[in-house]
């Protein structure tokens, strides 16, 4: 069977999201055909995964938290894969089918995937995914083959654009070829996507467990092909109001929740959930909300578009199976800090926000 989709990536993430959605859309007929997954770092302990990912009866997906008010606990079978790879033990045969079956490549290698300074020049194999990613880009452009699109779900803004950036660098180092610069330039569609959804634990040894909200929002550009057609997965002319809503609310709210957690000295098995079922926490909370995240967005043209994020927003902070330790939430708070909240006020500069501005003041 041919795959005209190739996923970099293993990770509990994907089978709980692209995996999912297109096996959905299969059912529908309303996706590009099935997918090969390729195990891309040699992890031993991933490695019994390929075979369950690729199984006949396809791997479990469980759905759980609240939707529209509604408790969903719920289990889906996936079986959108039709063949699991691995780099180490299958090079020859992932080169192939990116080379001729391919149509879209989907990847998530994690918050270090685009480093390559683990690679040797001119290494058969290379270590890194970039360097991978381009020794396949190379075979299919020397094979003649035609357009392909590149959808990385990397958090990483704009990851289509760093992408594409990074492989062109890479080439000129490797290959110093200007007729395949320009090939990478024209045939391949380097997409910018914002993926959001909590996968908050494996299943062994293949699914994970989700909750209901799921989110792709896949930037629109000339001669891009989508995987499939789903709800979950939007094609949008501009991420950045995706993008803010995410990181100014979702992650706003989880830094607002850290800096009361962390003063308070709250208790450190302390969820997301109990710590909003305080009254006067979850209060202070909505407040800031209502006061001065909401008409920041509203300055910018987004006041129902935040509205909606922040009561789901509040929804998947209530999901009764989720336990989401503040602990976790509290890592690194000085830099989500910067990024969550005085990013948010310059982006907003008309918008008064004395109690977010007071969270930020650490003297």
């Amino acid at each position: 069977m041919k795959t005209p989709i190739v996923q970099f990536g293993t990770s509990r993430f994907l089978q709980a999201h692209a995996d999912l959605f297109i096996s959905e859309a299969l059912e529908r007929g309303e996706a590009a055909g099935k997918i090969t997954i390729v195990q891309t770092t040699g992890s031993a302990e991933r490695a019994g995964r390929l075979s369950a990912l690729a199984a006949p009866g396809g791997f479990p997906v469980i759905v759980r938290g609240l939707e529209n008010g509604i408790k969903i606990n719920r289990t889906q079978q996936v079986t959108s894969v039709a063949c699991a790879l691995s780099t180490r033990e299958n090079w020859a045969e992932v080169v192939r089918i990116v080379a001729e079956e391919a149509e879209i490549l989907i990847s998530n290698t994690g918050d270090t995937g685009y480093r390559t300074d683990g690679d040797a020049p001119d290494q058969a194999v290379p270590t890194s995914f970039p360097g991978k990613l381009l020794l396949l880009l190379h075979a299919r452009f020397m094979a003649g083959a035609e357009r392909l699109t590149m959808l990385p779900c990397e958090l990483v803004s704009r990851n289509g654009s760093v992408l594409k950036s990074l492989i062109l660098k890479l080439s000129r180092e490797r290959f110093a070829n200007d007729a395949f610069s320009v090939w990478l330039e024209t045939q391949v569609v380097w997409a910018n996507t914002l993926v959001d959804r909590i996968v908050s634990e494996p299943i062994e040894p293949a699914g994970a467990v989700a909750e209901p909200y799921a989110l792709w929002a896949i930037e629109q550009q000339a001669g891009l092909s989508l995987p499939c057609r789903h709800p979950s997965v939007l094609l949008v002319a501009d991420l950045t109001p995706y993008e803010k809503l995410k990181l100014h609310i979702l992650n706003l709210g989880h830094t607002v929740l850290a800096d009361i957690w962390l003063k308070q000295k709250r208790p450190n098995a302390e969820t997301v959930r109990e710590i909003l079922s305080i009254p006067q926490i979850r209060s202070a909370l909505l407040d800031i909300y209502e006061m001065e995240v909401i008409p920041g967005f509203a300055a910018k043209g987004l006041d129902k578009e935040a509205r909606a994020y922040v009561a789901a927003t509040l929804e998947r902070f209530d999901n009764p199976f989720l336990d989401h330790r503040m602990r976790d939430i509290a890592n690194h708070h000085a830099e989500k800090l910067v990024r969550r909240i005085v990013d948010f006020s310059v982006w907003s500069p008309d918008v008064a926000m004395p109690k977010l501005m007071a969270i930020t003041n650490t003297d």
